[in-house]
């Protein structure tokens, strides 16, 4: 009984000792900008200075700190309590004190540069030249890379998963040397050594601390992942060959589907690997990777001493953390202060509205489009009924199989709502065995569903779209014949399922065709505005090719991304955000070749007002309910680089601009030689390039400023012109706007006002209207898109 008793104060400590150890978690510090000029150990042990004002020791701080953040931005990573964080957060220096957040990125090229008008004269003799060589907009898009140098001399960094460094797509033949401006290292690690990076990946790092305090000890076992900047997956590779990869001729994914000549928008740009992105232990990796916040601002902070002219983040989150939260954002205002472009994705969380990431207006936000390209194989049922479908699986039927629905042969117990979804175990082989399964999307991956109807031994698997999905129908590497369908022609096989005695299904096998549909149109995936951090800013900003991209990837990983998949591709189809935001990184690095003095925001700017707003039929870019897409879901249109590298003017905002406009949303104190003013302009009047006014009840005026870049022609008169929102009446004031010199700056004044008698319901009350207003000369068209809400 004695020693009962003498144990039970330890037996009541252990629970308690294990909270207070759950207790701590990753918290990032930021002070902001660097005050005066100190050497980086200066720097670092100021840092510990602060961690030891709420550590019991000088050990405990130091084995606390993960990074010290001390190039451009100004603040650490530490390991701490609420209550260490909460004592950190009263000091005067800190700006902000927030959580790791562990960020999960989701897949967020031959045909898609040569799409957008970009396309290289053909240079290899056993490459056929094509019979459209003489169609005026590839001579444009050809003279633009000319000019351009194919982006040589720009050194585009790309956060992300890793690289694969034997592709072809990353080999450096024929490339100058490195340049004298550039400051990185080739960190070397597990499979990646100096002899990895070369002419073209000029540098590559690698961040895992972050990683391994959330998930324990590197293990690569459990991860099948690189400590290095090895790309474990393929998606870091496919990002990076979309923005700059070398030419390759004869590319192809899945034993030839889009085949054609791979290429980067800016082939002859260097590439440097910031791997901030890793497996997660013990899971497929088709659940997406973690990226840490506090290793991808370790990234950042490196990739700006390292002297990169842009930087591709194609990472996002489900939910949005105020600007001094995120790490990608406050990172992305220090690159900026250094002229380095940020460009990141929009986010995968589409249709439904308010779900974009990266919504700061110093990033550019990138939406996702589809290309003219599809892979249409085919559909015939045993009644004649016969559809295109889209398909990229290699594999073939030879004649038809019984046709059954995925709900009536499941085992017993499968939850009814679960039961039409292929999910893994729930078929059962007796009854799938030899026949075609029609299974739905909306529970478990799409891939998933065709590993199941192969586990149960079915021949092969009509893929239905559901209300929710539209009409949009993904492509993937699937393990049996598929065929994917629309809700129109799901119903269509149920109802043959339903009426006949003995139902039949033969699916016939893709091939890559062309002009098959009007594109561009958006894509369901893609993220969709308001701005709910701040609905005066506009976002997205732009759209980009973004479904079924063909790009390098990691020969460590299968086409699928799942274990059972032995395949091995050098390239393959994905889609996401996370493929269109490094097409506009691409042609970032070719505007910053062509202007390099000018500033991000003026290189947005250009995007945006000569992006497209039609299709390639004339017709404006739909959405996925087939009628016209609005700014929440395309920003400004579809991005066309060779109208950008001459806009006529753009909207220009200084470092300085960024930070009046964070005094407009409580973003203070982040450069010690700014303050706020007494009377703080509202957001809307930050000169960006669209304008954005919630909850209008009265007349606002909204100001702006343009500089005239010209082309050459220093002398032009630019006229006004708008398609006011429904509802609202828009004038500028001047309304004509007369330039005499290149770089001289005009200012005037939107004015948008509710119509009056204006009768609402209720319904339209907060609904946000759309149109746009444009300055015009002979030569440009400079577009800017408007979204007004009604209160």
């Amino acid at each position: 009984m004695k020693k009962l008793i003498s144990l039970f104060p330890l037996l009541f400590l252990v629970p308690l000792l294990a909270s207070c150890a759950e207790e701590k978690q990753v918290y990032i510090v930021y002070f902001g900008e660097h005050k005066g000029d100190k050497a980086l150990h200066e720097i670092e042990e100021h840092h510990h200075s602060y961690l030891q004002s709420v550590k019991e020791s000088e050990e405990d701080a130091r084995a606390s700190l993960l990074y010290s953040y001390k190039h451009s931005i100004n603040g650490f990573a530490a390991e701490l309590t609420p209550d260490q964080a909460s004592k950190l957060e009263k000091l005067a220096e800190v700006v902000s004190i927030f959580k790791s957040h562990p960020r999960k990125y989701e897949a967020h090229t031959t045909r898609s540069w040569e799409f957008v008008g970009l396309e290289e004269e053909e240079t290899d003799s056993d490459v056929p030249r094509r019979k459209n060589d003489a169609d005026d907009r590839f001579r444009v898009g050809r003279n633009f890379l000319k000019k351009a140098k194919h982006g040589d001399g720009i050194i585009v960094g790309v956060l992300d998963s890793g690289v694969w460094p034997e592709s072809k797509s990353f080999n450096d033949k024929g490339m100058g040397p490195v340049p004298k401006s550039w400051k990185g290292i080739c960190q070397t690690g597990v499979a990646f050594n100096s002899s990895h990076c070369n002419r073209k990946i000029i540098g590559a790092r690698y961040y895992v601390k972050g990683y391994e305090r959330y998930f324990g000890a590197f293990n690569v076992t459990e991860t099948k992942d690189f400590l290095s900047p090895r790309d474990p997956d393929g998606h870091g590779s496919h990002t990076a060959s979309t923005a700059v990869g070398r030419r390759v001729y004869g590319a192809s994914a899945l034993g030839g589907f889009a085949m054609g000549s791979a290429s980067g928008g800016a082939p002859l740009a260097r590439l440097a690997i910031y791997k901030a992105c890793w497996a997660k232990p013990n899971v497929e990796k088709i659940e997406g990777n973690t990226c840490l916040e506090e290793d991808m601002l370790a990234a950042i902070d490196d990739a700006i001493a390292d002297g990169v002219h842009v930087i591709s983040i194609s990472i996002g989150t489900s939910e949005p953390y105020p600007f001094l939260q995120d790490g990608i954002a406050m990172g992305a205002l220090h690159a900026v202060k250094r002229n380095i472009v940020v460009a990141a994705s929009a986010g995968n969380s589409g249709p439904k509205p308010g779900t974009l990431s990266n919504m700061a207006p110093w990033i550019i936000t990138v939406g996702a489009s589809t290309l003219d390209r599809v892979f249409i194989g085919g559909l015939v049922l045993g009644n004649g009924y016969t559809i295109k479908t889209n398909s990229i699986t290699a594999f073939k039927m030879d004649k038809f199989a019984p046709l059954v629905y995925a709900a009536n042969v499941v085992v017993p117990g499968i939850a009814l709502n679960d039961s039409s979804q292929c999910l893994p175990n729930s078929l059962k082989p007796e009854l799938v065995t030899g026949k075609v399964v029609l299974c739905l999307r909306g529970a478990g991956t799409r891939i998933g569903k065709g590993i199941e109807v192969k586990r149960a031994g079915g021949a092969g698997m009509i893929l239905g779209n559901v209300a929710a999905n539209g009409n949009e129908i993904p492509t993937d590497s699937h393990f049996v014949p598929t065929a994917g369908v629309t809700p129109t022609v799901v119903d269509k096989i149920l109802e043959y399922i339903k009426t006949d005695k003995n139902p039949m299904a033969f699916i016939k096998p893709g091939k890559t065709v062309y002009k098959y549909q009007a594109a561009p149109s958006m894509t369901g995936f893609s993220s969709r505005g308001p701005n709910v951090l701040d609905p005066n800013i506009l976002k997205p900003d732009i759209t980009a090719p973004g479904l079924n991209i063909l790009a390098a990837w990691s020969g460590a990983d299968s086409p699928s991304k799942m274990s059972v998949d032995q395949r091995v591709a050098d390239y393959n189809i994905y889609s996401g955000t996370s493929m269109s935001c490094p097409h506009v990184a691409g042609a970032i690095a070719l505007l910053k070749a062509i202007h390099p003095k000018w500033s991000s925001a003026a290189i947005r700017s250009a995007l945006m007002t000569s992006a497209w707003m039609t299709n390639d039929k004339k017709k404006p870019i739909q959405d996925t309910t087939g009628l016209p897409a609005n700014p929440f879901a395309l920003g400004s249109g579809h991005f066309r680089p060779t109208k950008a590298a001459d806009p006529g003017l753009v909207y220009d905002a200084s470092y300085r601009a960024y930070l009046l406009y964070g005094c407009s949303v409580n973003i203070t104190n982040i450069d010690p030689t700014f303050k706020c003013p007494s009377k703080i302009p509202p957001g809307y009047n930050h000169n960006y390039p669209s304008i954005a006014v919630p909850n209008l009840n009265k007349t606002v005026t909204v100001k702006r400023t343009v500089t005239n870049v010209g082309n050459g022609n220093s002398t032009s008169t630019y006229l006004f012109s708008a398609k006011p929102p429904s509802g609202v009446s828009v004038k500028a004031i001047p309304n004509v706007l007369f330039f005499n010199r290149i770089g001289q700056k005009q200012r005037f004044k939107i004015v948008i006002k509710p119509l009056k008698n204006q009768v609402m319901n209720a319904t339209e009350k907060g609904q946000y209207q759309f149109g746009w207003f444009s300055w015009t000369d002979k030569v440009h068209v400079v577009r800017s898109p408007i979204a007004v809400s009604l209160a």
